[in-house]
Formats: C-alpha cells, sequence, structure tokens
C-alpha cells in the first residue's frame, strides 16, 4: 500500500478481519514515499481506546511493513524516542522505539547518568506484554508528541521486560532499564488508551520551555522537593 493513498485506508486495513499474508516489502526502515502523517493529539478517541493485537500471520503483509516504515519515519521527523501506531491513527498494537546521541546532545554528563540514558537501537515490538522487574521505581520530567508543548514529572518502574513479535514476526524479549524503560512504558501506555497526564504529579505540569528554563541542569532530588506529593 502507498502511503500516498489516505491514513484512513490504513485504519481501515487496521480494523479488518480475515486478511492473510503476502509477499512482503524488504523489512527495513525505508522511506517512505509520500508526506507523512500529522501526529493525533489529545482529545482525539483513538488516544483512549485499547489498541487491537495484530494477527502474527499479518505482519509480513506490504501494509503493516508499510506501517512500520511510516511510524520510524514519523518519529523520527518529529523528533522523538518512540511511537505507538494509535498516535498516526492506527488503533493497532504496534510500537516503535529508537534513541539517539542527537537527541541527548544538550543534557550534562550528570543528567545523562542520573537518568540512565543511553543510546538504544531503533526496535519495533509487536504485540507488547509489559513486566516490571523489581519494585525500584524513578520520577522524571517526561512529555508526549500526542500532548505538544507541555511536560510533567511521572514516577515509571526503574527497570522492565517487555516480550512481543518483531517486525518479522519472531518471538522477542527485551528487558531494559532506565531511560529506555521509561519509553517503553511510555509507548506501551499509549497501546492502552493512557497519556502520561493520567500518571503525572499533577502541580508539576508546565510547558516544556517553563520546565526547561527552570529545572534544566538540576538534580532529580531537588525538583521532586518542589513537587511533593
Amino acid at each position: 500500500m502507498s502511503l500516498a493513498r489516505p491514513l484512513a485506508q490504513l485504519v481501515a486495513v487496521a480494523w479488518s478481519v480475515g486478511c492473510t499474508a503476502s509477499a512482503a516489502k524488504p523489512m527495513s526502515a525505508a522511506t517512505p514515499s509520500a508526506p507523512l502523517p500529522a501526529i493525533v493529539q489529545a482529545g482525539d478517541p483513538v488516544l483512549r481506546a485499547r489498541a487491537a493485537e495484530l494477527a502474527p500471520e499479518r505482519i509480513a503483509t506490504p501494509e503493516i511493513q508499510e506501517l512500520i516504515d511510516t511510524m520510524i519515519a514519523t518519529m523520527r521527523a518529529a523528533p522523538g524516542v518512540g511511537l505507538a501506531a494509535p498516535q498516526i491513527g492506527v488503533p493497532l498494537r504496534v510500537l516503535v522505539l529508537e534513541d539517539r546521541p542527537d537527541l541527548m546532545a544538550k543534557l550534562t554528563p550528570a543528567e545523562l547518568q542520573e537518568r540512565e540514558r543511553v543510546e538504544l537501537p531503533v526496535h519495533v515490538v509487536i504485540n507488547p506484554v509489559l513486566r516490571p522487574i523489581g519494585g525500584d521505581t524513578r520520577t522524571f520530567f517526561e512529555g508526549c508528541l500526542s500532548v505538544q508543548g507541555y511536560a510533567a514529572l511521572v514516577e515509571r518502574h526503574a527497570e522492565v521486560e517487555v516480550t512481543g513479535l518483531d517486525r518479522r514476526g519472531q518471538p522477542q524479549t527485551l528487558r531494559v532499564r532506565g531511560w529506555p524503560a521509561r519509553i517503553l512504558q511510555h509507548e506501551v501506555d499509549h497501546l492502552d488508551g493512557t497519556l502520561y497526564v493520567d500518571r503525572m504529579r499533577s502541580r508539576s505540569f508546565s510547558t516544556g520551555d517553563q520546565a526547561r528554563a527552570r529545572f534544566g541542569g538540576r538534580p532529580i532530588a531537588e525538583i521532586l522537593a518542589e513537587f511533593p506529593r
């Protein structure tokens, strides 16, 4: 399916049943040949519904491979570190992740260490099942491409394990901690109709510019002291 066709047709494909696998295009992060879809913003019902499981036999179809390529390209163009299919209006349990050095360039070494933020190669996870590892949690500012311009403090599990299928339909397990674990939890939430604002410390909610101006470079313990529970 060419992305020159309306995204609504891709949504229709997502809801269709009885679709059988056909010869797939090469399974790589190809650059879509048409303009990228807009990222759906908070208020759209697709962000508040549980996304549908994707039948494994459909993963290799050109439509799903095109969807994955489009998600990766949209995430990179935003730019962002993760994207779930509902964020481009497709109600399927598919997410993509990637964190690159250029996205961390403005953080100090202390901030990188405190957040346990490390390079994360591109991953595609289909039908993810998330399991927290231990009871350790971390709280940091978090934003979202579907809540543009804002940020808030959100508590997440420090380490998680996610099982699911890759873009070839093969089983995979990812066990990560620190910032990669935060990204995974954020994106799996999207597939369940949850936004970070549902989990935030509400009094910390602010524009991204305000958060950067007030708290950039400061240790998280000092920041949390301003927003006691």
